[in-house]
């Protein structure tokens, strides 16, 4: 904006010295309309033709072998991912004994002091990656596969979410729910983008107006260390605020619709048993970190369990964050959805180099695939993917750009969508999309060139 001004100044040099300097007057002259800034980022993206598939083309397009499913071998990543756990957690064991400012028996001093921080939280960081991984192994008992017996999924996935301090069935039928209905703006069930109206950027009196459609507290709201702040809100809060007040989920369920309650919306009367099952389980849990705690005290809990807890919160809602937001995904309204196109809606992105694809078991990497058959185990889910990768061609959603950045950008571009239309994508503070929906070209079969 400030080139711009100074060109504007060099190429005008009889404008009165208090023009030059308005931003705000020069900003809507007409000059300016022509380069508008607040433009410059607007279609970004390629257009965007909306997929005609079918669910056969797609599913048939993936090696059949990869709907396999085998209980011993997920079985084996159960184990590893515990042996893992307490491999890390042995070694956190010896960390304060070693190393404090007072009598640490390898370091001391403020070397002590120094290490023993550094070591406790690449233990945290450690653990929280492992810890994800154990979370999506219980994901895939919910999607049935991790087994093709139904018994051994509930009963490991309610284990394996319990440690985590998630109410499997409860989460299972809504994320269910979630997979029937991706991408559609009023049936999905996480993520689900806010709407112009709902956002209401209508004028109020108490705002001041710099440009079109643009007030001056918008532009405060975009301001980065305003965004960075909520951005971490909803990094470490996100997950239980959507467990128990059903954040960032349908607008039309009561307030404090929660996983807990039998009798939330959420759930029909023919699951409320099972909703009960998970919050024992729960209760077990929080019995067992209880127990824990008489052994290693508060301290002990919140350093070995409570901080990795925190970091798994953090890449659960990154990753199902980044699957479903991005400037170039689209939203479809009821008229235009349907299961194969809600579920091609998604990324697939690499996590952190090698961390991803082996500790968080390519939830990131695979997503695509996963959408279109959840139950495809993730060691198989590579496979799927290369083949969907050269099936789909331009419809297939991928992007190396890194994890980071793209939660700064889409947690910044992303804001809300139109009110009005069949295909939408996100909108940032200024109302700039970066991609628009063009019409597929249907081929004619009239059997005459035209018609």
């Amino acid at each position: 904006m400030a080139a711009t001004l100074r060109q504007r100044a060099a190429a005008q040099p009889t404008a009165s010295k208090e023009k030059e300097h308005d931003v705000l007057a020069s900003s809507d002259s007409e000059d300016e309309h022509n380069q508008d800034p607040l433009k410059a980022l607007e279609n970004e993206y390629p257009p965007f033709v909306v997929p005609n598939y079918s669910i056969k083309e797609l599913l048939g397009a993936i090696p059949a072998h990869c709907f396999e499913r085998s209980a011993l071998r997920s079985s084996l990543y159960v184990l590893g991912d515990f042996a893992m756990l307490a491999g890390l957690g042995y070694a956190a064991s010896h960390i304060d004994p070693a190393f404090s400012f007072d009598g640490g028996k390898v370091l001391s001093g403020w070397a002590g002091f120094a290490a023993k921080w550094a070591l406790w939280s690449a233990y945290w960081v450690l653990a929280g990656w492992v810890g994800t991984g154990v979370w999506i192994l219980g994901h895939e008992c919910g999607h049935q596969a991790f087994s093709t017996s139904k018994t051994i999924n509930n009963t490991m996935g309610l284990f394996l979410h319990s440690f985590v301090l998630v109410p499997y069935h409860s989460w299972r039928i809504s994320h269910a729910k979630h997979h029937a209905a991706t991408g559609h703006m009023t049936r999905d069930e996480v993520f689900v983008p806010r709407t112009a109206s709902f956002r209401n950027p209508k004028p109020t009196g108490k705002k001041l107006r710099v440009s079109h459609n643009i007030e001056l507290d918008e532009l405060l709201e975009d301001a980065p260390l305003y965004r960075l702040g909520w951005l971490l809100v909803q990094q470490l809060f996100g997950w239980p605020a959507y467990l128990f007040s059903n954040a960032s989920g349908q607008l039309w369920y009561p307030k404090w619709t929660n996983h807990f309650d039998p009798s939330s919306l959420v759930f029909d009367a023919r699951h409320r048993g099972q909703v009960l099952v998970s919050d024992a389980f729960l209760a077990g849990m929080v019995g067992l970190l209880v127990a824990f705690g008489q052994v290693v005290g508060l301290a002990g809990v919140v350093k070995y369990y409570f901080i990795p807890y925190l970091f798994v919160n953090h890449w659960l809602v990154m990753i199902t964050y980044l699957q479903h937001t991005d400037p170039s995904l689209p939203h479809y309204n009821a008229g235009m959805w349907n299961f194969q196109r809600g579920a091609l809606c998604t990324m697939d992105r690499n996590m952190l180099g090698p961390v991803g694809p082996y500790l968080m078991h390519g939830i990131c990497e695979t997503h695509v695939a996963h959408h279109l058959s959840s139950k495809i185990p993730h060691y198989h889910a590579w496979e799927a993917t290369e083949a969907l990768k050269n099936f789909l061609g331009e419809h297939y959603n991928y992007t190396d750009e890194g994890m980071f950045r793209s939660l700064w950008k889409a947690y910044r571009q992303c804001r809300y969508v139109d009110d009005e239309g069949d295909v939408l994508f996100y909108r940032d503070a200024y109302g700039r999309a970066r991609r628009v929906a063009v019409p597929a070209e249907v081929p004619s079969d009239s059997g005459v060139e035209g018609l």
